[in-house]
């Protein structure tokens, strides 16, 4: 096995704003495993491109390298030996690949999983002044559904005037952990009647325990509250649905193992992303077939995508190809 890494850079369309940073550049971390000629990718989003996080990283990677380049070396080396980290994703998307590659066969099949299918992705609209955000709306109000990154106060202003300037698209919404449990009940009520669906993470991971028991009018779901199988158990309490982002995972592997569990404990399904290319959507959206909520649109909020990328029509991201991954 022969392992190659690298950081890319993608610029953005326009500033990308949530609650606690903003940026303007996506750069994701690709890795390439190599054997007998064929060469599996996978890529992940280090750490909303934080250069210190990033060479942290390719320092990890180095350490490990004698480790990977071992023959024999499998997804279930890698379970164990590395925590569920971004990292560890780009590097289980990059063995699936190269099994596939290797084996001809697909993915979803040496997965045991369905056939991909085409899915209605959300377009996200970034944290800015509610006028500000309304025009954004306005340019994509011919999208099926909207997510609305929000950050507390003037949050009721903002959706108003993104469903004033969009009055069609479904709505979703994340407050990326920045609402207090007493936003959300004064939030809550006013978000169902302006056709809210689903409120991602509305308070921080640390305190949502003032979730537990709370009725409130519109689903709320997991995202930093759960990375992986070992939060199930306690995010079910106090979410309907849960979250599944593979740079949280640590990769397909486990993002398949949530997804089961999850869907045994009666919770919902939403897949996320970081900002990235086609190459780290494409392993999700063997996940995405079983969600409700999907938010694979990383690569529309790029200047550019990876060439042979997945293709979005308004809002409908086709059936994967293996023409980027899988």
């Amino acid at each position: 096995m022969k392992l190659s890494f690298r950081t890319e850079e993608w610029a953005l369309e326009r500033p990308f704003k949530i609650s606690r940073s903003t940026i303007t550049c996506a750069k994701p971390f690709v890795v390439e495993l190599s054997h007998n000629g064929f060469t599996g990718r996978g890529e992940s989003e280090i750490h909303e491109s934080d250069d210190a996080v990033i060479a942290a990283a390719v320092t990890e990677l180095e350490a490990l390298r004698p480790a990977i380049e071992h023959a024999g070396f499998n997804r279930a080396d890698l379970q164990n030996m590395l925590a569920n980290t971004p990292l560890r994703n780009a590097l289980d998307c990059a063995l699936w690949d190269l099994e596939a590659k290797q084996s001809n066969t697909p993915v979803w099949k040496l997965a045991g999983l369905s056939a991909p299918k085409a899915v209605t992705t959300v377009y996200t609209i970034s944290v800015d002044d509610p006028e500000i955000m309304a025009e954004q709306a306005s340019g994509v109000a011919h999208m099926p559904m909207l997510k609305l990154k929000l950050k507390g106060q003037g949050d009721l202003e903002r959706v108003a005037a993104v469903r004033k300037a969009a009055p069609k698209p479904r709505l979703i919404i994340d407050a990326n952990e920045a609402w207090t449990i007493e936003e959300l009940q004064e939030f809550g009520p006013e978000l169902h009647k302006m056709g809210v669906e689903l409120i991602e993470q509305p308070l921080p991971q640390g305190a949502d325990e003032a979730l537990r028991g709370f009725k409130s009018p519109v689903p709320l779901c997991a995202d930093e509250s759960c990375h992986d199988t070992r939060d199930i158990a306690a995010v079910k309490e106090k979410y309907q649905f849960a979250n599944i982002k593979l740079d949280k995972t640590g990769g397909l592997t486990e993002a398949i193992a949530l997804m089961k569990l999850a869907q045994e404990n009666g919770m919902g399904l939403m897949v996320g992303c970081m900002v990235g290319t086609s190459l780290a959507m494409a392993p999700a959206m063997l996940v995405a077939a079983n969600a409700k909520f999907v938010d694979l649109d990383g690569p529309l909020l790029l200047k550019d995508d990876r060439p042979g990328g997945l293709t979005f029509n308004d809002g409908i991201i086709s059936p994967l190809t293996q023409d980027v991954w899988g």
